[in-house]
């Protein structure tokens, strides 16, 4: 074995043009993937975070019908006293934080006289005091102020404000129904503007103090869902099902839902595009193996004689396969090692700066499917570097196979003559 190691070493440094040239096209599909596959891992964490700390929270208690008809956002599905939930959850020492959510149409203002223009958005009424426990709105203000109780105020989103062209102080109305059915409008003030880095909720969301909400909605102290943080996304599902298992019993008419629940269209979303993603790093691989199929093939074929040779000098057909596996599984090395690096070098700039989707879609309002707005950022996943680097070698291996078995299939007669 010693031998055919010190037999494929020399033609590596024999043929180091060729050697390089196969090496580079397997590093470029090494690095190419480790950087793809930075950058999809980056936006699945950065975006179920996001999910989890703007939107859906850790797991939400609400009425048991309530999640079948959250499109129209029910205002006669209720939690009628969010107070004792918040008891038991206090005791379980899980914050919570209550909520009411009603859609409406938001009209602003430029006058009092004119309106400036109106879309449909969804309101939450939330708890200034008990909100933080949960979320993390209050670190998000870029202008104005936070909310607090007794407001006729509002937060926006700065992509909503930036779409409306409001600013703090803007007079705005919402024109929605209370609880009871009643047509109600609202007029409020700007208070402050967030800069969220879900989307969804910078661009279509308002935030209203939850006793101003009671107050115009006829809620009387009844909410749509109690919100709740876990220490860790990963132990959401198993807490969520300890959790309504003690709960139920005392209110069956309750529901407890988790965020891969709460947040199954997204989730749904980016599950599609890792699919499709999937695709495409096969295809970087395919594209690599070709290209070093080719300098294989050559390197083998223009050496049919050299076989030959070797057979004739009383080589076993098992010992020249092995030197050129060898060979292959040496140019693998090199092209993977080449190819992680450079994918690591990659990553460190996409886990530290990332790509600026400000940049590349400057006036574009486009969903790209995950709850991210700004900055696309990679994250380091050892085990596809460490995968990368041995499918990099197999692949090589593999493709010198089956040109190698071809030419060992001739006979030393017809190697020998082979121009």
């Amino acid at each position: 074995m010693k031998f055919l190691i010190s037999l494929a070493w020399k033609n590596l440094s024999r043929y180091k043009k060729r050697t390089m040239i196969t090496a580079c096209a397997l590093a470029f599909g090494i690095a190419l993937y480790i950087f793809t596959d930075s950058l999809l891992s980056g936006a699945d964490m950065d975006s179920q975070r996001n999910l989890v700390w703007y939107e859906t929270s850790s797991a939400r208690i609400m009425d048991r019908d309530y999640w079948e008809n959250r499109d129209q956002t029910p205002l006669n599905l209720l939690l009628e006293h969010p107070g004792v939930f918040e008891g038991v959850l206090e005791e379980m020492k899980i914050p919570s934080a209550p909520r009411t959510v009603f859609a409406g149409e938001l009209v602003v203002y430029r006058d009092p006289f004119e309106e400036d223009g109106s879309m449909q958005v969804r309101i939450y009424g939330i708890d200034p005091d008990k909100d933080d426990a949960v979320f993390k709105f209050r670190e998000l203000i870029a202008a104005g102020r936070y909310l607090q109780k007794g407001d006729n105020g509002i937060l926006i989103g700065s992509s909503l404000a930036r779409n409306i062209g409001a600013e703090v102080g803007y007079p705005v109305r919402i024109t929605t129904r209370t609880r009871y059915g009643q047509h109600q409008v609202i007029d409020l003030d700007v208070i402050g503007i967030i800069d969220c880095p879900n989307p969804v909720i910078d661009k279509k969301a308002i935030l209203m103090p939850l006793d101003t909400v009671d107050l115009y909605l006829e809620m009387e102290g009844a909410v749509t869902e109690i919100n709740m943080k876990f220490p860790e996304i990963k132990d959401t599902e198993a807490l969520g099902r300890a959790l309504k298992a003690e709960l139920l019993p005392d209110f069956p008419g309750i529901d407890v839902l988790d965020w891969t629940v709460l947040g199954k269209d997204a989730i749904a979303m980016s599950q599609a595009k890792q699919a499709g993603s999937g695709m495409i790093l096969f295809l970087l691989f395919v594209i690599a193996a070709v290209g070093v199929s080719n300098t294989m093939l050559m390197s083998i074929f223009e050496r049919v004689r050299e076989l030959g040779m070797m057979r004739a000098l009383g080589m076993k057909t098992s010992q020249i396969r092995t030197a050129f596996l060898i060979e292959a599984a040496g140019i693998g090395i090199i092209g993977s090692g080449i190819g992680v690096a450079i994918g690591c070098l990659l990553n460190i700039w996409a886990v530290g700066k990332g790509i600026d989707l400000n940049v590349w879609m400057r006036g574009m309002d486009m969903d790209i499917g995950y709850r991210i707005r700004d900055v696309f950022r990679g994250a380091w996943n050892p085990t596809a570097i460490i995968q990368a680097f041995f499918i990099g070698i197999l692949i090589t291996v593999i493709v010198a196979l089956i040109p190698t078995r071809r030419a060992l299939n001739m006979s030393i007669t017809e190697c020998l003559r082979d121009k």
